[in-house]
């Protein structure tokens, strides 16, 4: 998928790639070093430098980024006496050893810009000013130690650290947020650019959150304003997030990354994101003579309204930044004799320093909508199943006094653990009456369990990002006799930010029966049998080998419920669109597909809306045969496996939303040399809609001129529309992979017949793109 997703961004207008390297993948065992496959960073980097791109290198090694201990290997942690992020002796002797590795890679392979190849930044260590104060004295030693180590492992090209106020002098502070033009106090020297590395396209999610947004037009004021105010360079994070495959997601963050980014998880272009970030970008493109070369001056009008000109008069260069930073109020202001609108909230780009060719908060780009549609060839699954046995004590060899921290016990290898204990009861300890159970109470540190009882489950607490302990409290039947108390204790992923990552911990920690005779009884001294990882995924159940250890019964009534694995084969789905699977019937669990893990589901986990945070988990086509591809789920704590949806993803319902007084797309005008023209015969506004791909227009979906609202895939019509406004749409669009509908009056109605002839109009139309048909 590298090539396209680069492709797409350099279409957008991209031309550098910001990339972290992931220590806990590259050296996952202390000495052993993993660079192939899908860690294959050599090959990432030259697939970049091939599309004629740039690369900031984020090496860390701490990285964050909401994935799994944020970037450290787990046996960093049991490296005796460390401290990580610290002046700490073992920690800054591992940290220079990985540093060295990854340095001596890149210029082994001739990667850094002197030597011929893409990459013009690197960076060393990442927001550590969050966390500086935490370690006091041995904090400023050591972001003094690692900026001299970065600059001696190779001084080529600029040394960064995002977020680090007071930035070594040999490395450039950089600013990470939503609006860095005012929030940026500047670089913290003379000679240091004003760089932004990262600017949050939205945010990322946790399950349990609802969905994040952010506007494409506040992306677009951000970056105009920052490049506004002497802006170097200004990142997206994120540009594509993708999925975290396997367990690679840290605390609760989910198995989908950043998909309001530009371009979605999927890798679909997100409109009008991609596309309005694109006609930014072509702007900024058309002005950068005079960035460059220009020298800027600021009039400021009033509070909010400002002018920014760079200019060099005698080489003829000159482009304005008209800037309106009134979150309401639209207004007009007088730039050299002529009068220019600015809606709200916004920046106009004027390349020339006369010719709006870009406002941030006018969309004349195309929109669309995601769609997810089931596969034809990909149903009617035959689905068989294998249940875990819940063991007791006995089953379980790891033995303890008090339950394990869960952390130490997994070692990051897995999500689970066993933990299990018995406690002996006479008749007389058990509640008399009828109507009265005792509790089983368990006090986490997290982040979630299911308990059983004598084999028997009795249900399922968790935590979430923010509080991630947890009190699990639930009736139970005890019986004369021995009894067993079992837990599968889970994690959801290592944490990623904070001090002291290193002290973190996770399990339970104390349990207790309420409601005994006798009253409370403490059973966290009890000896508990502990076991890491379950059964299936011992035996790799989730492989065509695993899958003939044991043996798997057809679903011939309601499925058991917890801990049970699943098992089909499906054929890929037609065509060549992205595949996902939709999980709305499941709970909590892992999916894999041919032996490669999708990573963690959790639909059961809603958010205030009333909706699984997540409920389409990625399948790339590339793990894909064209038949019989096996498909595992693991189910913690029940579900129907039957209702489980194999679906395409497409993008192909698109839109336009323009009003008549939107500037013509930037698309209209070029610079040659010093020249700025137009390279349209008439500079009018439209609507303008391409189908992705080779795909052509079949059926226009909605059309109104007049006074239209929503948005795209959920337009609806005002209380002023022309009747001609499908038929306009139609006539201009029907049939074509692109197409253009102008927005003027006279092609819509007749004047004696306009329905609203006194009104600002908006021409609002949604069409529906499909695989032409062969001859």
């Amino acid at each position: 998928m590298w090539p396209d997703i680069i492709r797409k961004a350099k279409e957008g207008g991209i031309n550098l790639i910001q990339t972290y390297v992931f220590w806990n993948i590259h050296e996952p065992v202390q000495g052993q070093y993993n660079f192939e496959g899908n860690f294959d960073i050599v090959k990432f980097i030259k697939e970049i430098a091939k599309q004629d791109m740039y690369v900031t290198l984020r090496i860390g090694p701490y990285i964050e980024a909401e994935w799994t201990s944020g970037g450290f290997p787990y046996w960093l942690r049991e490296v005796d006496n460390i401290t990580f992020r610290s002046y700490n002796e073992p920690f800054v002797h591992h940290m220079k050893k990985y540093a060295e590795k990854i340095i001596d890679l890149m210029k082994k392979e001739k990667l850094f810009a002197p030597q011929g190849g893409p990459i013009i930044l690197a960076q060393i260590e990442n927001e550590y000013n969050n966390v500086q104060a935490a370690y006091k004295e041995n904090g400023k030693k050591y972001i003094e130690w690692a900026a001299n180590l970065a600059v001696k492992l190779y001084d080529g090209v600029p040394w960064i650290m995002c977020k680090q106020k007071e930035a070594p002098p040999s490395v450039i502070n950089t600013c990470n947020g939503r609006h860095c033009a005012d929030t940026f106090a500047g670089p913290n020297g003379p000679n240091k650019p004003s760089l932004w590395t990262e600017n949050w396209t939205a945010q990322y999610r946790t399950f349990g959150d609802p969905p994040s947004q952010r506007a494409a037009e506040d992306l677009a004021f951000s970056v105009a304003r920052f490049f506004a105010k002497n802006g170097t360079l200004a990142n997206y994070y994120m540009y594509h997030g993708g999925t975290n495959f396997g367990r690679s997601a840290s605390s609760f963050v989910t198995t989908r990354y950043y998909d309001e980014a530009p371009l979605d998880e999927f890798g679909l272009m997100r409109d009008p994101k991609w596309s309005h970030l694109r006609d930014l970008h072509r702007a900024l493109r058309l002005s950068r003579r005079a960035l460059l070369w220009g020298t800027p001056t600021v009039q400021k009008i009033n509070e909010d309204l400002e002018i920014t000109v760079y200019e060099n008069t005698a080489d003829h260069m000159c482009a304005a930044f008209l800037t309106n930073n009134h979150t309401i109020l639209p207004s007009n202001i007088t730039f050299r004799g002529a009068q220019y609108y600015l809606p709200e909230k916004s920046v106009s780009i004027l390349a020339d320093c006369k010719t709006v060719v870009y406002n941030t908060q006018t969309v004349v780009s195309q929109h669309n909508s995601r769609n997810f549609v089931p596969s034809e060839k990909a149903k009617n699954l035959k689905w068989e199943m294998y249940q875990e046995k819940v063991p007791t004590f006995n089953d379980l060899a790891l033995k303890n006094n008090v339950p394990l921290e869960l952390y130490s016990l997994l070692k990051d290898k897995t999500d689970y653990a066993w933990y299990s204990t018995s406690i002996n009861l006479n008749r007389h300890d058990l509640p008399m009456k009828p109507d009265i159970l005792t509790v089983l109470q368990v006090a986490s540190m997290g982040h979630a369990l299911a308990a059983f009882v004598n084999g028997k489950y009795v249900g399922f607490g968790h935590g979430d990002n923010i509080e991630k302990s947890f009190v699990f409290r639930q009736p139970i039947v005890l019986k004369p006799g021995i009894n067993h108390i079992t837990f599968l204790a889970e994690i959801v992923g290592y944490p990623n930010s904070g001090a002291y990552m290193e002290k973190r911990f996770a399990g339970p920690r104390g349990v207790t029966i309420q409601g005994l005779m006798a009253g409370t009884l403490d059973i966290t001294l009890n000896v508990w049998g502990h076991e890491v990882g379950v059964f299936g995924e011992k035996e790799q159940l989730f492989t065509e080998e695993g899958a003939k250890k044991v043996k798997w019964t057809p679903i011939t009534g309601p499925p058991p419920g917890p801990v049970t694995w699943y098992k089909a084969y499906f054929d890929a789905p037609e065509g060549t669109d992205p595949v996902a699977l939709r999980m709305n019937v499941m709970q909590k669990g892992m999916i894999w597909v041919n032996g490669k893990s999708l990573g963690r589901y959790w639909v059961s986990f809603l958010s205030p809306l009333g909706q699984p945070t997540q409920a389409e988990y990625h399948v790339p086509r590339a793990f894909l045969k064209p038949n019989n591809n096996l498909l595992v789920v693991f189910e913690e704590t029940g579900g129907n496996p039957e209702e489980i949806e194999i679906v395409t993803v497409n993008r192909d319902t698109i839109c336009s939303m323009i009003t008549e007084y939107n500037p013509p797309n930037v698309k209209s005008w070029e610079r040659s040399g010093s020249k700025f023209i137009a390279v349209v015969e008439d500079l009018k506004t439209g609507a303008h809609l391409t189908c992705p791909d080779d795909n052509v227009i079949e059926k226009v979906e909605f059309a109104s001129y007049g006074n239209p609202d929503g948005a795209c895939g959920n337009f609806i019509i005002g209380n002023c529309t022309s009747p001609n406004s499908i038929k306009v749409a139609e006539q201009h669009c029907l049939g074509k992979h692109t197409c253009s509908i102008p927005v003027e009056r006279e092609i819509f109605d007749e004047p004696n017949k306009d329905p609203c002839p006194n009104i600002f109009k908006t021409l609002a139309v949604q069409v529906k793109c499909v695989v032409p048909k062969k001859n």
